[in-house]
């Protein structure tokens, strides 16, 4: 009996597993800081960052994401306004996040019709990602001190497109709220040295680039949720 119990949950969750679709690529694209050093630009990518992403289509109008992206910051007060320009500051950073959440399609997004699909789309979630924690050394220049984790609110617009029976094709801007003011040394620990700019204003980052996936699975059944 205990046997023939296990046979029927694994042909259970077998046939579960195989009746989704799902989506599996990568990310590729470039990134940019905004914040209290460099230009005030909010998409401008200036520096690169690739990923790798995977998607579960739950509907055709809702698909349960997760994403994890390397993107390297940067910024120059040589790009910024007079004010910033006068200050003369600049810092390298990089963030490796991970992003959970659900993706939100405008239009029908049905896999296995043989037409060609289209959509925009929003994602949102939450992101988990590492930093590097920077101040300003008695050199007036901004370097790291400590690696840190913190979170951050994804929000990504973008488009995306059937290419053949198996390939999507992406692009899409996202910006991250994050929940630190220091990716750019502003607001560093108090031992290792004073804040500036606007300390109300915590930082963001941007990707802007393509995705590229591989889709396969049988038709789901979309009566569970």
């Amino acid at each position: 009996m205990r046997y023939l119990a296990s046979f029927v949950l694994i042909l259970f969750f077998g046939q579960f597993i195989n009746a989704q679709t799902y989506e599996v690529g990568l990310m590729v694209g470039g990134s940019n800081y905004i914040g209290d050093v460099g230009s005030t630009y909010y998409i401008s990518p200036n520096d690169f960052a690739i990923g790798a992403i995977g998607k579960w289509n739950r509907s055709k109008r809702h698909a349960f994401r997760a994403s994890f992206l390397y993107a390297e910051l940067n910024a120059d007060d040589a790009k910024g306004d007079e004010r910033r320009q006068a200050r003369g500051l600049s810092f390298n950073n990089s963030v490796k996040e991970l992003s959970v959440g659900l993706e939100f399609n405008f239009w029908d997004w049905y896999l296995y019709d043989s037409q060609p699909q289209f959509t925009p789309y929003l994602y949102t979630g939450i992101t988990g990602f590492n930093y590097g924690a920077q101040a300003v050394d008695i050199n007036n220049q901004i370097s790291a001190y400590s690696d840190k984790w913190n979170f951050a609110i994804p929000m990504v617009v973008g488009v995306k497109k059937t290419i053949g029976r198996h390939w999507v094709l992406g692009a899409e801007i996202g910006a991250r709220y994050t929940f630190t003011d220091n990716l750019d040394g502003s607001d560093p620990d108090s031992a290792f040295g004073n804040g500036f700019g606007n300390l109300d204003n915590n930082d963001w980052y941007v990707f802007t680039g393509i995705t590229l996936s591989f889709t396969w699975g049988r038709i789901p059944c979309y009566c569970a949720f």
